[in-house]
């Protein structure tokens, strides 16, 4: 027995399945999960000493990697200062300016704590300037939590099967209209149906939770359309992609501008943290400019905002996301051409330092009933034989995967090499 397994044991004698979040506990793919103690770069370390290439990185946050220097003398600097005032300080607003330079569609930001209350406050900002009900959002699309998004959602309600959650009124989830992803005449007969009472359309521009599933040409667009004219707010979801894909996100990358966005993980580089933002005429609505509450004890943690300034300065120098972009792209062609050798059908994608592949021979990945119909037994094979060689993966298959800028060619190289010895056992 590990000292992993000995610690999920006492672990689930206290807290639910023995995590603190759903995906952790290797529902999706079998086994105990790994208790990791120490990371540094592109690597952990689990419990029992052995050493691990990430492609997890906290689930997307660390695109810096472990401990990256300039982000741990800010956080250490901010910690000898005081850890939480509960009041105002300047690098909540240095962030905010930091972040707006990135994103201009951001007029105004408020921080909180999570992805997941960034976006229920988007929500409830959307309906209270719109005066409108209803929220449309696609399936397998995750958006935390919170009741009314967690209908048809993504991540690991589709890793454990649930469809939705007990506890979700039906009251509540009747407000939430679902369409697949990609589809945009669904999404315009609903529009034609109920868009007199929709507030606002929430989506991934590009899916992180069904697996890594890329936008048709014209879906976003279209999207933008369907509020233009129905008075309808757009809400970009960039929890996962902000600062991922690219410097601007994916809004700059499509040249989409959302009404209302929401980020996390990169922006804190590595500390719980959340933010929305939006044209400042819709975010005036928030208390105590307007009459929408939200309110929270730690939002813009002065340790957070450390984090996240150092790392959103680093990620803005020249050639970031090219490098970045270049090592992951180095993956996914390596995954591909390496099961070819053994010919097996996958399918893998990548951009910025986001990344999925699932064992199929669709080509053309669109949904999540597209991923769904992958292999499933295979890719559980695979996790664990990766994970035998000493690389982590996303413990299931509707996970994105994510690269850092520690992560080098011969990182990539052993990756691939690893994997070739796995797959070569399916042969």
């Amino acid at each position: 027995m590990t000292r992993s397994d000995q610690l999920f044991d006492a672990a689930k004698a206290v807290i639910p399945g023995g995590v603190n979040s759903p995906v952790r506990a290797f529902k999706g793919v079998g086994g105990t999960p790994v208790f990791f103690e120490r990371g540094q770069g592109a690597h952990v370390w689990d419990v029992d000493g052995k050493q691990y290439l990430d492609y997890v990185g906290s689930w997307g946050p660390l695109i810096l990697g472990h401990c990256d220097a300039q982000v741990m003398t800010a956080v250490t600097e901010a910690l000898h200062h005081g850890m939480s005032f509960g009041t105002p300080t300047a690098k909540e607003t240095d962030l905010a300016e930091t972040i707006r330079q990135c994103m201009p569609a951001l007029e105004k930001i408020r921080f909180v704590n999570s992805g997941t209350e960034a976006t229920m406050t988007a929500i409830r900002l959307a309906r209270g300037y719109t005066n409108k009900s209803k929220i449309l959002k696609f399936k397998g699309c995750y958006h935390g939590h919170s009741d009314s998004l967690l209908v048809n959602a993504g991540s690991g309600l589709l890793t454990l099967g649930i469809p939705s959650s007990p506890g979700i009124l039906a009251s509540t989830a009747e407000h939430t209209l679902v369409a697949d992803f990609n589809n945009l005449e669904e999404t315009t007969q609903l529009f034609e149906k109920h868009g007199d009472d929709i507030a606002a359309i929430i989506v991934e521009p590009i899916a992180g939770n069904m697996g890594f599933v890329l936008p048709d040409a014209g879906f976003l667009e279209g999207l933008r359309a369907l509020c233009d004219s129905s008075g309808a707010l757009l809400i970009f979801d960039e929890v996962m992609t902000g600062f991922r894909v690219a410097l601007g996100g994916a809004q700059a990358l499509y040249h989409i501008t959302p009404d209302l966005t929401t980020l996390g993980k990169v922006i804190g580089g590595g500390m719980p943290v959340g933010a929305l933002g939006g044209k400042a005429a819709i975010m005036d609505y928030l208390a105590p400019e307007g009459p929408v509450y939200q309110a929270g004890t730690l939002s813009g943690n002065p340790l957070a905002m450390a984090a996240g300034l150092a790392t959103l300065r680093a990620v803005q120098a020249e050639g970031f996301y090219d490098a970045l972009g270049y090592q992951t792209k180095a993956l996914v062609t390596g995954l591909m051409d390496v099961a070819a050798t053994h010919h097996i059908p996958l399918q893998a994608k990548s951009l910025g330092g986001m990344f999925g592949f699932c064992f199929t021979s669709n080509q053309n990945i669109r949904n999540q009933g597209d991923v769904a119909a992958s292999d499933d037994a295979m890719f559980c094979a695979f996790y664990h034989g990766m994970l035998d060689a000493g690389v982590y993966l996303a413990p299931s298959r509707f996970e994105a995967g994510f690269v850092s800028s520690t992560h080098r060619p011969a990182d990539i190289e052993y990756t691939l090499q690893a994997a070739d010895q796995v797959l070569s056992s399916f042969d």
